[in-house]
């Protein structure tokens, strides 16, 4: 049985307005405090069940590593409790305490001991170590001659040698080159199958909701929202165009199908219309793999606008985009809009996706993206179905147009 609980944990630090002031507080007879605490965190509480995947996210300085010191233990809570259940390997800094002067086999067997293992496990294990890591000769070589992604491989493989009860990944796999992210996250998902629960720590937006259950958004050290994985993605997406300075509002509503929608922006221009239609010119929600269709997009004009730029994302159904592009990058801009003007985009394209449930999020900015100045951004603008009318069976997220030519000798 494995689980993670945290319960009402925050944590501070001292300040001393100079270094005298530390020493005056330690030796002064009447203990007058000289110091100011700075929290860091501030009233943190979640539970992740056996076999449970959570995500934390947030912007720079919200907290998350420090979280993560808390809950391994290599930091002690100001406030709270944490509590862990089970054999719990951690990836939370670059070389997970590797020394420099050390070969990476003589690190391997350091750090596993570090995390239960025998000297014999380690022996036992090294050849699937060195495997996995894939550093060849290095691994005989010192650490300070490793460039970063060979330190990642081999603290990876180091730290899932044995399938542990409980995985603890912070940013660290983020240096790693993308084969070996591929690699690593696909172990992770097999020890997820196995049982393993799992903290993650990312910005991949991709990570975090194909592989999480939940997800937890930290923002100035405490929770601010906490659901799926998608329904939080939004919520930070819309998060970091506020961060720009101008005055975006954030708010979540419930769909019909009871989705949670996220929509912010300034609200200078808004979408009044959005329609899928298809290539027989009939508005629908069900298209068929290949079909040419037309994404229209009406949009209302509120205040002057300089430059307007209109964006589009297909989502599919965890919310993980498979195509998106926009009127900037496709050369059309549109400038100089006055309140009450309405403007028309016709997107046409084949939608060339496999069978399934998808969505489009809509993106109203100036220039390339909305982190600039979001007018509105809206999730789940719309949503449709791909269904195979007329292709014969194939599997994916996307419809590859494929012509097979097979020859052999009798």
């Amino acid at each position: 049985m494995s689980f993670i609980s945290v319960n009402n944990v925050g944590k501070a630090y001292k300040q001393y307005p100079s270094k005298s002031s530390r020493l005056v507080e330690w030796i002064s007879p009447t203990k007058k405090l000289r110091h100011k605490l700075k929290w860091i965190l501030n009233d943190i509480s979640f539970q992740v069940q056996p076999g449970e995947a959570l995500g934390i996210i947030g912007i720079n300085g919200a907290g998350k590593s420090t979280l993560l010191k808390l809950i391994t233990g290599t930091a002690k809570p100001t406030t709270g409790e944490v509590h862990l259940e089970g054999r719990v390997a951690a990836m939370l800094e670059l070389g997970m305490g590797f020394h420099p002067d050390f070969t990476g086999r003589q690190n391997a067997y350091m750090s596993g001991q570090l995390l239960g293992m025998s000297s014999q496990q380690i022996t036992e294990l090294m050849p699937e170590i060195e495997a996995f890591a894939e550093i060849g000769d290095y691994i005989d070589e010192p650490v300070r001659v490793y460039s970063s992604g060979m330190q990642v491989r081999l603290a990876f493989s180091i730290a899932t040698a044995i399938r542990p009860d409980i995985l603890i990944v912070d940013e660290a796999l983020s240096v790693g080159d993308a084969y070996f992210q591929h690699k690593s996250f696909a172990r992770i998902r097999e020890f997820r199958e196995k049982g393993t629960t799992l903290l993650l720590v990312s910005h991949d937006k991709s990570a975090i909701q194909s592989i999480c259950d939940r997800a937890i958004l930290l923002n100035k050290g405490r929770i601010e929202k906490e659901g799926n994985p998608e329904e939080i993605m939004d919520f930070y997406n819309a998060m970091l165009a506020e961060k720009s300075g101008s005055a975006v509002t954030i708010r979540q509503e419930k769909t019909e199908s009871g989705q949670i929608q996220t929509i912010s922006g300034n609200g200078d221009a808004k979408v009044a219309a959005i329609s899928l239609i298809n290539s027989s010119g009939k508005v629908s929600e069900n298209i068929g793999v290949g079909d040419r269709v037309t994404l229209k997009i009406e949009v209302d004009i509120h205040r002057p606008i300089k430059e307007l730029v209109m964006g589009f994302q297909v989502k599919d159904r965890l919310g993980q985009v498979v195509f998106g592009t926009n009127s900037y990058h496709m050369k059309e801009l549109v400038n100089d809009l006055e309140p009450g003007q309405k403007v028309t985009f016709n997107y046409r394209f084949p939608m060339n996706l496999g069978e399934g449930n998808f969505s489009i999020a809509t993106a109203l900015h100036d220039r390339d993206t909305h982190i600039n100045n979001n007018y509105e951004w809206r999730d789940l603008a719309l949503v449709f179905n791909v269904i195979n009318l007329d292709k014969l069976s194939f599997m994916g997220v996307s419809w590859l147009q494929t012509e097979l030519e097979c020859s052999y000798e009798r």
